[in-house]
């Protein structure tokens, strides 16, 4: 059986990175989208990554264009837009596919372990999981949840 850390990904500035990197730390991975009605959650995955880094809470943001094309084809464009209008500093990665055949395999993973309501598929941008620090995935929430509703559930693993 796999776990996170079996995974690995592209970072944005193309240096592919395992995720067993973050072990031990809790992580909020995210499917994102810079066109999308639901981009100001990047303020609170901001919020939550400044007050908790510190007690070791890892964001992966991880941009997808599968719903509606909402994502910028050119990466540069990506983090230019999330760092010049949220501030983003978390860890954000190349633009990936979150469903279908061709879906990353960690996005494969993530939806095996934690269904979502009526679906195991990836509904829409800002699909978030919850990672505790021994690699489990604890929590899914919906896109329409606020980043700041992942926090009771955060502090458990803090």
């Amino acid at each position: 059986m796999s776990k996170i850390y079996d995974f690995a990904a592209t970072k944005a500035n193309g240096e592919e990175v395992s995720l067993s990197t973050y072990k031990e730390h809790p992580m909020i991975i995210v499917n994102t989208a810079s066109k999308c009605g639901f981009v100001n959650q990047f303020q609170e995955l901001q919020e939550l990554h400044e007050e908790y880094k510190d007690q070791g809470l890892v964001v992966l943001g991880f941009p997808c264009g599968q719903f509606s094309d909402q994502e910028f084809n050119d990466m540069n464009e990506t983090m230019e837009f999330c760092q010049l209008n949220y501030g983003v500093s978390f860890q954000m990665f190349e633009k990936v596919d979150v469903k279908g055949d061709n879906a990353h395999p960690l996005f494969q993973f993530l939806v095996s372990q934690k269904k979502g309501l009526l679906t195991e598929d990836i509904k829409w941008n800002f699909t978030k999981f919850l990672v505790d620090p021994d690699g489990n995935v604890v929590k899914r929430y919906a896109p329409q949840s606020s980043p700041k509703k992942i926090e009771d559930d955060l502090l458990k693993y803090i």
